[in-house]
C-alpha cells in the first residue's frame, strides 16, 4: 500500500469520473435492460458479450468462461462469466472488482417496467439496479477513470462479471476460484460492489446452513385416517416445537459482528418451504385431490448462524429437537438432509483493502466509514473458502433494503461517489 494519492492525482480522478457521469448512467441502464434472470439463467452470454466489447475498447484483455458442469449449467442455460484484465506499466499488486450479473425474479408490485431502466431524478429504476448492476457499472467507470488519470500505474486491474450469485455462486465465483482465479499469488485485493451504502465497508457475512427435514408416516384412505399415520401432523409437532422452544432460544443469541440490520445480530431460522400430502395439481385441473393420508412431509430450513456458533452444534441442536419430539410421539420418524452450508466470514479491519477503502471514503465523503457485516451470504464466501484470499470486502452503491424489492433503484450520485472511492483505492494500491 502506498501513501495517500497526491492531490493532483485525486483531482484528475475526480475530473475523469465527473466527465463520465452520463456514460455511467448509460452503462448502468444498458446492463439493467438485459434481463439476466436467475432462475433459470437467461441472457448470461448476452451480458458477457456486451461487457467484453466495452472493456476491450478500454484496453482490457477479456476472457469468457463457461462454468461447465457447475450446478445449473446446461446447454439451454449455460453459466457464462467474464474476466477482464488490464496490466500496468510495472510489477505490483492486482486489484479485482467482482460483480454478479444475475438478478432475481421480478415478482409483483412494480409500478414501472422492471427492465426499462427508467431514470427519474437521481434514480435509475429496474430489477438489478441496486443488486448489483449499479455497482458493476461504477467499478468499470472507476477503473477506466483511474487508468486515464494514471496511465503509468503498477500491477494490474481485473473486473469480473459472474453468474449465479443469487443461487449460491457455484456457476460463477466458486467455479473461478476452483480454477485458481482468486489465488493470493495472482490477486491480492478484491472489492465486491454489493449495495451496502456508499459510506460503509462490509467485512463479511453470517454463516448459513440449509437443510431439508422430512417427517415420515403411512399412507391410508382419507376416510380411515386411523389406519394411517399423518406425516403432516408430525410436521405440525416440529413447527410447534420450533415456535415454543427454538425461536425463543435463537433470539437470545447475539454476535459481536457488526451485522446489519439490527435484527440480524441474533441467530435466525427461516422456513423456506413446506410440502406434504398430495402434489399441487397441474394448471387447468378442475378435479378434487385423492383422499389419502400423507406419508411424507418436508420443510426446507434456512438457519443463519453467528461467528460465535459452531456449525456442528447448530446441526446437533436441530437433531436434538427432533429426538425430543420422537420421545413424545412413538410413531414419529424423520430424516435430515444437508443442502448447503457456509461458514461465517469477516475480514480484519486492518487488512490492506479495508484501510485503503476507508481512507478513500473519508476523502470523497468527508466522514469516516461505517463497518458492517451482511445478514446474508454473498460471493466473498467462495473467495475466502476456495480461493483462500482473505483481503476481500464488499463495497458499492445502493441501499441494501431495496435488493429484490419491487421498484428497485440505485442513486446516480451514489454510483458516482462510489466510483470515486473505488478509483482512489486503485490510486492508493497501484499508484506510481
Amino acid at each position: 500500500m502506498t501513501d495517500a494519492p497526491t492531490d493532483a492525482l485525486e483531482d484528475r480522478i475526480a475530473r475523469e469520473i465527473t466527465a463520465r457521469r452520463h456514460e455511467l448512467v448509460d452503462l448502468a441502464r444498458d446492463l439493467i435492460r438485459i434481463p439476466t434472470l436467475n432462475p433459470p439463467g437467461r441472457n448470461y452470454r448476452e451480458i458477457c458479450d456486451y461487457l467484453a466489447a466495452r472493456l476491450a475498447r478500454s484496453g482490457f484483455s477479456v476472457e469468457l468462461i463457461r462454468a461447465e458442469g457447475a450446478p445449473g449449467d446446461s446447454d439451454a442455460h449455460p453459466r457464462w462469466n467474464l474476466v477482464a484484465r488490464r496490466e500496468g506499466s510495472g510489477a505490483g499488486d492486482c486489484v479485482h472488482f467482482n460483480s454478479h450479473h444475475d438478478v432475481v425474479e421480478v415478482g409483483h408490485g412494480w409500478t414501472r417496467d422492471p427492465f426499462a431502466a427508467t431514470v427519474e431524478g437521481d434514480r435509475i429504476y429496474g430489477r438489478g439496479a441496486c443488486d448489483m448492476k449499479g455497482g458493476l457499472a461504477a467499478s468499470i467507470i472507476a477503473a477506466e477513470a483511474f487508468v486515464a488519470a494514471c496511465p503509468d500505474f503498477r500491477g494490474a486491474i481485473e473486473i469480473s462479471a459472474t453468474a449465479d450469485e443469487e443461487s449460491g455462486g457455484f456457476g460463477g465465483v466458486a467455479y473461478l476460484a476452483q480454477q485458481g482465479r482468486f489465488d493470493p499469488a495472482r490477486v491480492q485485493h478484491v472489492i465486491i460492489p454489493e449495495p451496502l451504502h456508499k459510506d460503509r465497508i462490509c467485512l463479511g457475512h453470517r454463516g448459513v446452513w440449509w437443510a431439508e427435514i422430512e417427517t415420515k408416516g403411512r399412507i391410508a384412505h382419507g376416510s380411515m385416517p386411523f389406519l394411517g399415520d399423518c406425516a403432516v401432523r408430525h410436521m405440525g409437532a416440529v413447527l410447534a416445537e420450533m415456535e415454543a422452544v427454538l425461536f425463543p432460544l435463537l433470539a437470545t443469541r447475539r454476535t459481536a459482528m457488526p451485522v446489519i440490520p439490527e435484527g440480524a445480530r441474533q441467530s435466525t431460522l427461516n422456513i423456506n418451504a413446506i410440502h406434504g400430502g398430495a402434489r399441487e395439481p397441474e394448471d387447468g385441473y378442475t378435479g378434487l385431490p385423492a383422499p389419502c393420508v400423507p406419508d411424507r412431509c418436508r420443510i426446507t430450513i434456512d438457519r443463519r448462524f453467528l461467528i460465535e456458533e459452531d456449525l456442528a452444534e447448530v446441526k446437533h441442536e436441530i437433531a436434538a429437537m427432533l429426538d425430543r419430539i420422537k420421545a413424545r410421539r412413538p410413531s414419529f420418524d424423520y430424516e435430515i438432509r444437508d443442502l448447503f452450508e457456509v461458514q461465517p466470514v469477516m475480514t480484519a479491519r486492518d487488512a490492506p483493502v479495508v484501510r485503503s477503502t476507508a481512507a478513500a471514503i473519508e476523502r470523497v465523503l468527508g466522514r469516516a466509514p461505517g463497518y458492517v457485516v451482511s445478514p446474508g451470504t454473498y460471493d466473498q464466501k467462495h473467495i475466502d473458502r476456495i480461493g483462500r484470499l482473505k483481503n476481500c470486502i464488499a463495497y458499492g452503491p445502493g441501499i441494501l433494503d431495496l435488493a429484490h424489492q419491487p421498484d428497485e433503484w440505485v442513486g446516480i450520485d451514489d454510483m458516482a461517489d462510489s466510483a470515486k472511492v473505488m478509483a482512489l483505492v486503485l490510486a492508493d494500491l497501484l499508484g506510481p
